[in-house]
């Protein structure tokens, strides 16, 4: 046992909590005195959620968006745009975009953006199955939403070049999200103006 923690037992949870992004050891400390504090109910409807979670949770068979059945609620909708697909980077960016509710169209989740010094290529993400989209549904518009990064802009100009042949339109996100910037921290207002007033894309820098 060490001399930090009067509980080996406590010392594993608090190690367990500080793997969570942006969770130090003292905010790990706290979360772990605090579920300790509770009542055992309590604690076990908590774990018993993340557990359901890991085990239960699927991506949506259309978009690669997270979903509890087959297809997300987002496709299942048939008052929604399926003509018109965003395509974004992560799940959170789905949410992040949701939230400006300037968007009625469906989504397409690549998992990532290509970024070769950290060994991620075109087959690593879901770009196939959106080019696959693109030729098989009747697809009028494609709006590239991925960050304003170098990796982002890198993945923007590959996906151009893969569904240029299609004939459908090809748009880009308003430059009103500074240039560096990742598209989930961009604020409400900005971000559902950038969909908005988004442009169109000949890939090249926009």
């Amino acid at each position: 046992m060490t001399n930090e923690y009067p509980s080996q037992l406590l010392e594993r949870a608090i190690n367990e909590f500080s793997k969570l992004p942006g969770i130090g050891k003292k905010t790990a400390m706290r979360l772990a005195l605090h579920l300790l504090r509770q009542e055992e109910s309590t604690v076990a409807a908590f774990t018993g959620a993340i557990n359901q979670m890991k085990s239960e949770v699927r991506y949506c068979k259309a978009c690669h968006n997270i979903s509890d059945s087959d297809l997300c609620p987002i496709c299942a909708n048939q008052n929604r745009d399926h003509g018109t697909i965003c395509v974004v980077e992560t799940v959170r960016d789905v949410m992040a975009i949701e939230q400006t509710l300037q968007y009625h169209g469906v989504y397409h989740v690549l998992g990532g953006v290509i970024s070769p010094m950290d060994g991620i290529g075109p087959n690593d993400l879901q770009i196939a199955s959106l080019v696959e989209r693109v030729h098989r549904e009747e697809v009028q518009e494609v709006v590239l939403a991925l960050s304003s990064t170098m990796e982002g802009d890198t993945t923007n100009f590959y996906i151009f070049r893969k569904i240029a042949s299609a004939n459908i339109k090809i748009s880009a996100l308003a430059r009103g999200i500074s240039v560096g910037d990742e598209l989930q921290y961009a604020d409400e207002i900005t971000l559902g103006r950038s969909i908005i007033n988004r442009t169109a894309f000949d890939g090249r820098a926009v």
